[in-house]
């Protein structure tokens, strides 16, 4: 099976390509793949002639959002579009990757795949749902993959970070405490991506985070014990870090439909991450 992959120098298009090589997998990026230019787009689809297009590139910097509103639109909904179409026009199934923005972020429970959604309180979110809403228009034979708090090799991640500021010179490091998520390693995510790629039957929405759940703080203070790092963590609440463009209280996400197909339930998040910080950083 040929897979081609846009956004392909990004952090979870590199893990796809490395963690999925029993396939022919074509990485992708600017300029060759621009995915906001529909004609140089449908050109390298009609060479390439893939049997399934992953589509990873995205704008993705959340505060960047809120002051570049044209330009997230371009790549997340136009470019989404762009992508949708091709794929339709040339019988290719496309599996495109959102987020967990695309939900308002404020309900007492994990968010499933029935729930409704409409971009939240963001440009990320709402330009990243007009995304999906395209897919969903455009390309029938579809998977959309909602992932949230991921990280993976090389980063950038809140793994790496929070790995680059326990360097000793910090006594103490304050880390959000009120907003709660599923921390997801790319590579769980490219696992369970497989069991997508071989089941053409399978089409609609669903969620790919790791189970289990966390707030930012949890995360931080799990690394650190992972990694043997004697790093204080201290909880604080997210007013304190203010930025352009609010953050969910509530990121989580229920795999509903996994179970709904039948498909392996995704990894815990503790053991995710226990894989990962070996295979990037070597054993403690």
């Amino acid at each position: 099976m040929k897979v081609l992959i846009t956004g392909g120098k990004g952090m979870l298009g590199r893990t796809l390509c490395s963690e999925l090589n029993e396939f022919e997998m074509v990485p992708t990026d600017l300029p060759e793949g621009d995915i906001t230019d529909p004609a140089v787009f449908e050109a390298l689809l009609a060479e390439v002639k893939p049997d399934a297009v992953i589509h990873c590139a995205a704008m993705t910097a959340v505060d960047k959002c809120e002051t570049e509103i044209d330009l997230a639109y371009k790549l997340n909904a136009f470019g989404t579009g762009v992508v949708a179409m091709a794929c339709h026009r040339q019988g290719v199934r496309l599996i495109a990757i959102s987020t967990d923005y695309v939900f308002e972020g404020s309900a007492d429970r994990p968010y499933n795949e029935f729930d409704a959604a409409d971009g939240g309180n963001t440009v990320y979110g709402k330009s990243k749902f007009a995304g999906e809403e395209a897919v969903r228009r455009h390309c029938p034979d579809h998977v959309i993959c909602r992932i949230s708090w991921l990280y993976g090799a090389g980063g950038p991640s809140f793994v790496h970070t929070m790995l680059k500021l326990a360097d000793g010179t910090r006594e103490e490091l304050k880390v959000v405490a009120d907003q709660t998520g599923n921390p997801t390693s790319c590579l769980a995510v490219a696992r369970q991506l497989r069991n997508i790629l071989n089941d053409r039957r399978l089409a609609g929405t669903f969620h790919m985070t790791c189970e289990g759940e966390t707030s930012w703080a949890g995360f931080a203070q799990e690394i650190f014990r992972l990694r043997k790092i004697g790093q204080k963590v201290v909880p604080c609440r997210s007013d304190e870090f203010l930025r352009p463009a609010p953050r969910p209280a509530n990121s989580r996400l229920d795999k509903m439909m996994l179970r709904l197909a039948g498909l392996p339930p995704m990894p815990h998040w503790q053991e995710a991450l226990a894989e990962f910080l070996e295979k990037e950083f070597g054993k403690v």
